[in-house]
């Protein structure tokens, strides 16, 4: 009897909790690779950071079927450690052989909803080589859109793709809308102005977030590439890097997960 009160008091103050829950978390993630080069530690390294959010944007995911098999297992080992995650892989973006790839997006059930499975950004096809991912999201019965997006390398011009994305947002994307991704390019650059000007923030500033191959001293970090762009909608309670590095000797091994960090918001939604 005494068991069956404590089960009822835990479900009862878990029910509370999700009442009165105001923030929500979102990690974006470029996973280097990610595919069947990914083994069942790594694997478990990365649901160890990402599952303190509640729904975490993945780019590089390799178009190939062992891309969407190393998601799955991904989601699978997340459904172990106590809360009950969906996902989706996007299509391969219509690109060259060897830049195409797929987006993926994870997140918990308990306070996301979705009523279609998302889909890529076909209308800018041509304006990039990989198509932004767009899936819409429900949370306390409010709508707002996810964009996914990896843009091509900073010695590719990757600018002109950042214009066309964020004119595609702002003339025909509704709002609330989060725009995660690796964009190859600093925020304080001037490409980004525009986007600022029509009520969009990033999470996280100067901070960077590429890793080096080799420490330079004690900084084994390189480029403030990726990023978190939210609309006026959202209230920004806390951003930032998830460092798992942490010291110099921790990279080698760091690597082989990404050569990127992941980058968080925390956010409440008006």
């Amino acid at each position: 009897m005494l068991r069956k009160i404590l089960v009822l008091i835990t479900l009862l103050i878990s029910i509370g909790s999700f009442s009165q829950q105001k923030d929500f978390s979102l990690i974006s993630w470029n996973i280097k690779d990610f595919g069947k080069t990914k083994n069942s530690e790594e694997l478990e390294r990365i649901a160890e950071i990402v599952r303190v959010a509640d729904v975490v944007a993945i780019q590089e995911v390799v178009a190939g079927y062992g891309g969407a098999q190393a998601v799955a297992k991904l989601a699978d080992i997340l459904n172990r450690k106590g809360a009950q995650w969906d996902y989706v892989v996007s299509d391969p973006t219509n690109s060259s052989k060897y830049v195409t790839e797929r987006y993926a997006v994870v997140w918990k059930t308990t306070y996301l909803k979705i009523k279609n499975r998302g889909r890529l950004i076909m209308e800018l096809d041509k304006a990039v080589d990989r198509e932004p991912f767009t899936i819409d999201f429900y949370m306390r019965d409010k709508k707002w859109t996810l964009v996914n997006f990896h843009s091509r390398p900073y010695n590719k011009n990757p600018e002109a793709e950042i214009k066309a994305l964020t004119t595609y947002i702002t003339n025909t994307e509704p709002t609330p809308l989060i725009l995660a991704g690796d964009f190859n390019v600093d925020e304080a650059k001037p490409v980004f102005d525009t986007f600022k000007t029509k009520g969009f923030n990033a999470a996280v500033s100067n901070q960077r977030t590429t890793l080096k191959k080799s420490c330079d001293g004690f900084e084994y970090r390189n480029h403030p590439i990726d990023n978190i762009f939210y609309s006026s909608h959202f209230t920004k309670t806390e951003s930032g890097i998830l460092d798992f590095v942490r010291v110099c000797d921790n990279l080698e091994k760091a690597r082989k997960l990404s050569d990127h960090l992941p980058v968080y918001l925390r956010f409440e939604l008006e």
